[in-house]
């Protein structure tokens, strides 16, 4: 049997990723009380306690670890890592929300389908969507949050921006409309700590459509180094994400993603989730100044 006894209602899943540590510092910044989600309690998650972020370990694939966790929670936003077990590990969790009363969960979802994209080749977008529609008919209350490229992912060409004053991709001369992960933090704050918006997705992009080009002028106006946009052929960009380690599912997955991206070339900006929330978007020129050291910038 499980009891309400915890001081937040709100959970927060995946907190040890990219997207969902800054939704718990965006918690820790407005001071709002959130339970965070791990898998395994460390030192880390101990010293980035504070006093309204709990931080409590479970098992998404595991409902019987997942009790104590989602005691006394009313609303839950759903993240996982992004690998072959997502369906699963999604689903089982919300599950265990059925079973533990939570009445609203809000997915982090992928980038919405209905550009053009045809999610039936894009692996990840067909996880999402196969999720999304377990959730919806789930009888639980849910949102779904769909948010574009983040920014952050240049960050994985710093090395190249910093020592070789290129940005090497396989973008061709198409545009994308980066979002900052603060930006969708802050909408997720939003979206947990009040009631509302149940039955919606809401689409989530960056303040500008930007060609690969634009955003290499970026990094040299930002770092005061020449950095040049490279077009590489998609193979090769593929076989360097597997020298580097990443596996093969998700580099054939990324390969795909881009196959998809250039059919439909042209960026739409929408910041009608932004404006919901009364949040001022990021810029990239902000973005890149912010991280301007990793990116090359000398002193």
């Amino acid at each position: 049997m499980i009891t309400k006894n915890n001081t937040a209602n709100i959970l927060v899943t995946g907190a040890g990723g990219l997207n969902g540590s800054a939704i718990i510092r965006e918690f820790q910044r407005q001071g709002i009380p959130v339970n965070a989600l791990v898998r395994k309690l460390n030192t880390q998650t101990e010293g980035q306690k504070t006093a309204n972020v709990n931080y409590v370990e479970g098992d998404m694939l595991r409902r019987d670890s997942l009790y104590r966790a989602l005691d006394g929670v009313d609303r839950a936003l759903l993240i996982s890592t992004g690998n072959l077990e997502m369906v699963e590990t999604q689903c089982s969790f919300i599950d265990a929300c059925k079973a533990a009363g939570v009445s609203h969960v809000i997915k982090f979802s992928g980038e919405e389908s209905g550009i053009g994209f045809d999610s039936k080749k894009f692996l990840f977008t067909r996880m999402h969507e196969e999720i999304e529609d377990y959730l919806e008919s789930s009888g639980l209350q849910w949102t779904h949050i769909r948010p574009s490229q983040f920014m952050e992912v240049y960050l994985r060409e710093a090395d190249s921006i910093k020592n070789k004053g290129i940005l090497a991709l396989s973008l061709e001369d198409i545009t994308m409309s980066p979002v900052s992960v603060d930006d969708i933090a802050k909408i997720a704050v939003a979206l947990l700590s009040k009631d509302g918006h149940h039955g919606k997705s809401l689409r989530i992009t960056g303040p500008q459509a930007l060609s690969m080009g634009e955003i290499a002028a970026t990094f040299t106006k930002v770092t005061e180094k020449p950095v040049r946009y490279l077009k590489i052929p998609l193979e090769v960009r593929r076989q360097g994400m597997l020298a580097a380690g990443v596996p093969e599912y998700f580099a054939d997955a990324v390969y795909q993603q881009t196959v998809e991206r250039l059919r439909h070339p042209v960026a739409r900006v929408d910041l009608s989730t932004h404006q919901l929330f009364g949040i001022t978007p990021i810029y990239f020129e902000d973005f890149a100044r912010r991280h301007a050291k990793v990116f090359g910038k000398v002193d």
